[in-house]
């Protein structure tokens, strides 16, 4: 933890594990949404995610180290903030002092974590078992009917939809925030803050949709 020994490096390494999870959130969007606009396409872009030795054996490994590193810094960052801080949250009123979404990142990062983990045991581990532990033969059309069935239950749903409700309040604060923590301040930053706040808007509401889409179209089983 050599390189991370100071609050600035432990900051920058916060903010540039969660751009990259930011990244990673936008391409988990655009392929879902097809989704709802292009079953087939959908079907194809995660028959290529799902097989692809590169992406499996490469870039997952990746994301779900970024995945634990950005929360755990997060705790250990928490924890810092609360033992250096002279003034308790108890003592904040309001947005005297900062907002809501910035006051609670780790409430909502908690309940992200914790959807995170629904999500996997929703699609990542029938997948893992479906292809190395039941050895079934390839079905490249078999992604969207498994997709829009896992929303038939009205309680997954709203569980769905609030943890991406919450998502877009921890991007609310946390997509700028990243910029400000590498040290991002010029001309531009007006502008930057608005597109972050914009994709905290948009990219949460436009998984929602698709959620409840699929829950009011189910596919006969």
């Amino acid at each position: 933890m050599g390189l991370l020994s100071s609050s600035i490096a432990r900051k920058v390494a916060m903010a540039l594990s969660g751009l990259f999870l930011v990244v990673f959130l936008a391409q988990h969007f655009t392929i879902n949404i097809t989704s709802v606009i292009a079953p087939d396409t959908f079907n194809s872009w995660s028959h290529f995610m799902g097989t692809n030795g590169l992406v499996q054996f490469g870039l997952q490994p990746v994301l779900i180290l970024g995945v634990l590193f950005h929360f755990i810094m997060g705790f250990v960052l928490e924890i810092r903030n609360r033992n250096a801080r002279a003034v308790s949250y108890q003592s904040f009123k309001g947005n005297r002092n900062s907002t809501w979404a910035s006051r609670n990142m780790i409430v909502s990062g908690l309940v992200i974590l914790a959807f995170l983990g629904l999500h996997f045991y929703d699609f990542w581990i029938p997948e893992i078992v479906h292809k190395y532990f039941e050895s079934n033969p390839e079905d490249p059309t078999r992604y969207y009917a498994e997709t829009v069935h896992k929303f038939e239950s009205p309680v997954r749903t709203g569980l769905y939809v609030l943890a991406f409700v919450l998502l877009a309040f921890h991007l609310w604060h946390g997509f700028s925030s990243a910029f400000q923590s590498m040290g991002f301040n010029n001309k531009y930053s007006k502008g930057l803050r608005g597109f972050t706040q914009l994709f905290a808007i948009v990219i949460p509401l436009g998984f929602i949709f698709i959620a409840l889409y699929h829950h009011f179209n189910q596919l006969p089983h």
